[in-house]
């Protein structure tokens, strides 16, 4: 819940005037009420999600928005299952993999985010926790190819504290395992599982390097220049 009209006009400009990696999809979620904006400007080739979608067509459902008003208005993705939407608006396991179902089947694609908080991790219970909120989602969703997996360990988001990079490719490569068990060999290959959680540009080449970290979901460093050199990790 950041920007205003003036700031995102100035990271879209910032975005549409960079050299950016040509391998890399670059997808930015403004807050509801700037998608439009945000669409309108921003140059081709980069793409526009929504923060969140509800699970049911148009209707009496005053303060949500649909898949279909989000594809009227050029929207292709959707960040479903934050931590933060978890947490504070207590989202269960089951409401977002509806949500997920109905985005999908809408035609749009869905970043779907799953993490634990520090006190399971603690526990050790990362991986059982990850894998419980994503075996949600395999109940009602079988193709997975519209599907990023975006692992955001809950203790590492806005607080400035990022999990080592051992620590973030043990648990993406737990993901990985778990969908090539869970979906298929094909998913586990083809499913992008990003890395958020405090990500900035010190961070991002070397976490980058991760043979299962597949890019980023960015947060407060989005909000900054240095999210061109996030977006450029790779070269």
């Amino acid at each position: 819940m950041n920007g205003t009209i003036k700031s995102i006009r100035d990271i879209i400009h910032n975005l549409n005037s960079a050299s950016l990696d040509p391998k890399t999809e670059v997808v930015i979620a403004p807050p509801t009420l700037y998608l439009l904006l945000a669409r309108e400007h921003l140059r081709k080739g980069l793409e526009v999600a929504s923060q969140n979608v509800f699970d049911k067509p148009n209707g009496a459902f005053t303060g949500e928005i649909s898949v279909d008003q989000l594809k009227d208005s050029g929207i292709t993705w959707t960040i479903l299952g934050h931590s933060e939407r978890r947490v504070i608006l207590q989202e269960d396991d089951g409401f977002v993999a509806q949500k997920t179902k109905a985005a999908l089947e809408g035609g749009l694609g869905v970043i779907l985010c799953c993490g634990e908080s520090l006190e399971q991790r603690e526990k050790e219970e990362t991986v059982k926790v990850v894998t419980t909120q994503l075996k949600a989602v395999a109940e009602v969703v079988k193709d997975w190819s519209k599907i990023v997996v975006a692992y955001e360990p809950i203790w590492a988001i806005g607080t400035g504290k990022v999990a080592t990079t051992e620590q973030a490719q043990e648990v993406h490569a737990a993901i990985r395992d778990w969908i090539k068990k869970e979906i298929s060999s094909e998913a586990a290959d083809a499913t992008r599982i990003l890395y958020g959680g405090s990500v900035n540009a010190k961070n991002c080449k070397e976490l980058g390097k991760q043979a299962d970290i597949d890019g980023f979901l960015v947060g407060g460093a989005s909000l900054k220049p240095e999210f061109v050199d996030i977006i450029n990790a790779q070269q």
